[in-house]
Parts: C-alpha cells; sequence; structure tokens
C-alpha cells in the first residue's frame, strides 16, 4: 500500500470500488483491479481478495464489559483510612495489615475520625491479597549490611543448638546489630535483639560497645522486662556472647538457663532473630552512625517504651508452623498471623498476674498515639545523634 495514504482514506476507497466491483462487467472489473493496484499499491491477487470481500457492517458501539467478581470496594476510599494504618504499623505485609484491622480500626476512630458502618465492614472484608495490590505502590526496599567478630574458645563447651523442639515461651534468640555507618571500627553503638521464638515477644537494647560486661548488663536488665521466664538463650558465635561472664550469669542460678549457640557462619541457625535485625532495627534506625554515648539513653527509652509496646501488642506476625519438601521445592506452612501480646495471653506458662498486668497496659494504649511517639522520639536521638560528644 501506498505510505502517503492514511488507514481511514485507503478504507474508503476500498468501499467506494468494493461496491462497483459487486455489480460490474468482467471488463470493468478489470479497470477496477487496474485502479485498487495503482491507488493502494496491492498486488493483483490481493486486489481481487480485497475487492471480492463485503463491506464491513459499521461498528456498533461496544459497551464496556468488566470480566471477573465485581469489586465490592472503591480503592480512593479505602486508601486513606489504609495508609495512615500502614505507615503507623511500619508497612506491614497484606496478611498482616488483614490481622491487625480489627484492632486498629477502633483505634483509628478514637485517633482521627468516625468511619462510615459500610466502610468499616468494606475495610474488614478486604483480604490480604487486595490489601498488598493496594499497598504495593508505596513499599520502599533498603540493602542489608552486617558484622560479628568470633568468639573465645569457649564456644567449644557450649553446645550447637539443634531444631527448636522446646514449647512454651521463654526461648529467646539473641544478636547484635551494629549502627555503624558503615565503618566497623567499635567507636559506635551497637543494638542488642532478643526474640522468643514461641511467642515473637521481642526486646530491643542499645549498647555504647559490645563489651562483655555492658553486653551482660542489659541482657539482665532484658530478662526482667520479659512476662516470662527465661528459660534458654541461643546466639551467634560473637565474643560479646561467648564470654565467662554470660555462662556464669545463666549457669549459677537455682534453675540454670539453657545456652546454646549456631553454627559459625551460618545465619540462618538464628533466622528468627535476624528477620527482627531487619524489622525492628534497621526500618527505625536505619544504616546511620551513632557513636554519640548520650544516645544510647535515648534509644532505650524508647525499645522499653513506645516502640516496644507498639512491636508486641498492636503489630501481627507469623510463625511457621510446618515446613515440607515437595521434590526441588520446600514448602513452608505458616499459622496465623497474631500479636506476640495475643501469644503470650495464650500461653499457660504465663503467670495469670503478669497477664492481668498486660491486659491493664494494652487498656491503656492507642497504637496511633504510640506511633506519634516514636517518631517524636526518634527526630530527638536523630538531633542527638548528629552531636559529637
Amino acid at each position: 500500500m501506498h505510505s502517503d495514504m492514511s488507514t481511514e482514506t485507503k478504507e474508503q476507497v476500498l468501499v467506494r470500488l468494493r461496491w462497483r466491483y459487486a455489480t460490474a462487467g468482467a471488463e470493468h472489473k478489470g479497470r477496477l483491479l487496474d485502479q485498487a493496484v495503482e491507488l493502494l499499491g496491492y498486488h493483483r491477487k490481493a486486489a481481487i481478495r480485497a475487492l471480492g470481500q463485503p463491506n464491513a457492517k459499521p461498528a456498533r458501539p461496544r459497551a464496556n464489559v468488566v470480566l471477573g467478581r465485581p469489586k465490592t470496594y472503591h480503592p480512593e476510599t479505602l486508601l486513606p483510612i489504609l495508609k495512615s494504618i500502614w505507615f503507623s504499623a511500619f508497612q506491614p505485609c497484606g496478611s498482616r495489615l488483614h490481622a491487625l484491622l480489627p484492632e486498629w480500626l477502633p483505634a483509628y476512630e478514637v485517633d482521627h475520625r468516625r468511619i462510615d458502618p459500610d466502610l468499616r465492614q468494606c475495610l474488614l472484608r478486604a483480604s490480604a491479597r487486595t490489601l498488598d495490590r493496594l499497598m504495593a505502590p508505596l513499599r520502599v526496599g533498603l540493602a542489608r549490611r552486617g558484622g560479628t567478630r568470633p568468639g573465645s574458645l569457649l564456644r567449644q563447651s557450649i553446645p550447637i543448638r539443634g531444631p527448636w523442639t522446646e514449647e512454651g515461651p521463654g526461648w529467646l534468640e539473641l544478636d547484635t546489630v551494629a549502627l555503624c555507618g558503615g565503618c566497623l571500627d567499635d567507636r559506635h553503638l551497637w543494638m542488642l535483639d532478643a526474640v522468643d521464638i514461641r511467642t515473637d515477644w521481642t526486646e530491643l537494647r542499645a549498647l555504647p560497645n559490645r563489651g562483655q560486661r555492658c553486653t551482660l548488663a542489659q541482657i539482665a536488665h532484658l530478662e526482667e522486662s520479659l512476662p516470662f521466664a527465661l528459660l534458654g538463650l541461643d546466639s551467634d558465635n560473637g565474643g560479646e556472647f561467648i564470654n565467662h561472664h554470660l555462662v556464669a550469669y545463666l549457669g549459677q542460678r537455682p534453675k540454670p538457663v539453657l545456652f546454646t549457640r549456631g553454627r559459625p557462619y551460618r545465619k540462618n541457625d538464628n533466622a528468627r532473630v535476624e528477620q527482627r535485625n531487619w524489622t525492628h532495627v534497621r526500618q527505625h534506625f536505619g544504616y546511620e552512625r551513632y557513636d554519640n554515648p548520650e544516645v544510647t539513653a535515648l534509644i532505650n527509652t524508647l525499645c522499653q517504651g513506645a516502640l516496644g509496646q507498639l512491636l508486641n501488642h498492636f503489630l501481627p506476625t507469623h510463625l511457621l508452623a510446618a515446613k515440607r519438601h515437595q521434590g526441588n521445592r520446600t514448602v513452608r506452612v505458616y499459622g496465623p498471623a497474631l500479636t506476640p501480646y495475643a501469644r503470650v495471653l495464650a500461653a499457660p506458662e504465663v503467670l495469670p498476674a503478669k497477664q492481668a498486668e498486660l491486659r491493664r497496659l494494652h487498656g491503656q494504649l492507642n497504637p496511633f498515639a504510640l506511633a506519634r511517639e516514636i517518631e517524636r522520639q526518634k527526630k530527638l536521638i536523630n538531633r542527638q545523634r548528629l552531636l559529637r560528644a
């Protein structure tokens, strides 16, 4: 076809030629074919096929057909509420966001505004996959770093942890996270991260250094804050854990605490606490350098107060329920999304007095107020961090 003729013009020419071609004799049909070849650039056989086709009927306007199940929600009405909850809850996945909505929506109405009953039901009916799709454009990611200094020969006397078979709360994984800004020179702060493997209850503490005395003091303080008895500790092979002070502290008591360690250079042996290093430490304190010792007390106030309360009382997590191998694939099955607070209340090993204390505290907390307090204290910490001692 001639390139200087638009598609609409060619179609109009074909319509006229087809009408005349259908009623013409043999001699006149030959002339019409010559015109089609000359005007449209067709091969003669292509011109015969094109002119021999009937003219298409005018296309009727097509109605917009929506395939699949009709939507029961409108994103523009859900997003303002979801975004406020999602950011205050530190950007959870759709499954965890779906689990926390029943408790966060009443708090949203207290803290922000009333929600229309139909809209509330729509939010509660939205599936985890729907919530993931709505939040997908807002997600961001950061790179990860880490560092572990090997412990002493004492580690040969500390057993290597196998699979967790113990039931009930009180079994903790420990790790430290460097707040070094990319320069591991031991003149910066560290974060001590401890997570209970059965309830996901997490405690965070800031360390001015990774010395044995400093680490032991924070572990002792951390134990006092747990809502259950400490039964066992599992750590990596860092020297802040593998030392005589911690071994004596755990062993020299009427009921010794079981102390185990992971295999060297096998981070997956401490998979639960490694995950919390990202979700509980890096997402709040980032990779900036914290080398002002005065920041330590501020961080510990935040971790023992608003941050720890929001993480443990209001943010659901998943626990691995089963793992099986299907050919080359590993299939992991997770239990329902629950908050650490809910798991602690469901544990029969937790004393009734401690459960009642947790219920009283939970009734006094509002997740949105906690989120605002966290941001306020983080700004104060960041200003103090920039001041060099």
